[in-house]
């Protein structure tokens, strides 16, 4: 019998990203906010019996034969011990590849969500745990907090340690993506070299101390003193995402900053009004932008 479930992942915003030396067993300790927003992909997934396999298709981009998909299909059937037969996803992508907004690990993490539901169980945090460890770092955070609307969370560590916190209801984004794509492992390359290496071309950033994130984060947008470690690296390779920072302050946001590893930039905004007004001014200037909340 043939049955489908449809499950929606969420992008995440980074306020703050502090990035830490490389650890001993290649990883960085990270010290960051995550929350979720309104920018979702769409997972379309089909049950069918026969063997165990798990297939992905996509008309917007070309996916690697392994992917987050494939990955967290396998994890979830060696953590559950569930053999889900012949899984099929179509995967109808809104959340840019190689934005630094976490598509491809909040898709691994819908995908578990299906499965959960396929099967009619609730794995527990140590099992979502074990699924994302062999996943990615930043799913970790979707694993746990994008079941519901309030997924933000305090994150440290390789991403492993996410503390929910309550999302805050007011925020009005406007997010730029630049005609460049940026990857994980090139942004920690970088750091590793620019920021803590021998080259040491870029200040570091001290930023704010962990305890103090939260805190921070109530107050008014406008006294935001978050950082992010990647920024002043990727500004300096990549002049469109500066560009794009320059754009969003012309647009009077109240905070701008680059999410993640890049490359996407996001301004805050006092209001709807305000932020949708800033989205026409900018697509008027042929500037790829979309309002979020």
């Amino acid at each position: 019998m043939k049955s489908e479930i449809r499950e929606y992942a969420s992008a995440k915003l980074n306020f703050n990203l502090r990035v830490l030396p490389v650890r001993k067993d290649g990883f960085h300790d990270i010290e960051s906010i995550f929350q979720t927003i309104s920018l979702k992909d769409e997972l379309v997934v089909t049950f069918e019996e026969g063997e165990d396999h798990c297939s992905v298709h996509c008309d917007s981009m070309i996916l690697p034969q392994k992917n987050t998909l494939n990955m967290a299909f396998n994890a979830f059937e060696k953590v559950s011990g569930l053999h889900s037969g012949r899984v099929s996803v179509e995967l109808i992508k809104k959340i840019p590849a190689g934005g630094g907004l976490g598509g491809g690990s909040s898709d691994a993490a819908a995908l578990v969500r299906a499965l959960e539901k396929f099967h009619d169980i609730k794995l527990t945090d140590s099992q979502l745990d074990g699924i994302a460890s062999e996943v990615g770092s930043d799913v970790f955070f979707f694993v746990h907090c994008d079941r519901d609307s309030d997924g933000c969370a305090l994150v440290s560590g390789r991403g492993e340690n996410v503390k929910k916190i309550a999302k805050r209801t007011d925020l009005h984004f406007v997010l730029i993506f630049p005609r460049v794509a940026s990857s994980t492992k090139e942004a920690y390359s970088l750091i590793d070299t620019v920021v803590y290496g021998s080259e040491k071309k870029s200040p570091l950033e001290k930023g704010p101390v962990f305890g103090d994130l939260e805190s921070i984060y109530r107050l008014a947008v406008g006294k935001w003193s978050f950082i992010n470690t990647f920024s002043v690296v990727l500004m300096t390779r990549y002049p469109e995402i500066a560009e794009s920072v320059k754009e969003l302050k012309n647009q009077n946001a109240l905070f701008c900053d680059m999410s993640g590893s890049g490359s996407t930039v996001f301004g805050v905004f006092a209001s709807r009004e305000d932020a949708e007004a800033a989205v026409q001014n900018l697509q008027g200037k042929g500037i790829n932008c979309v309002y979020a909340v």
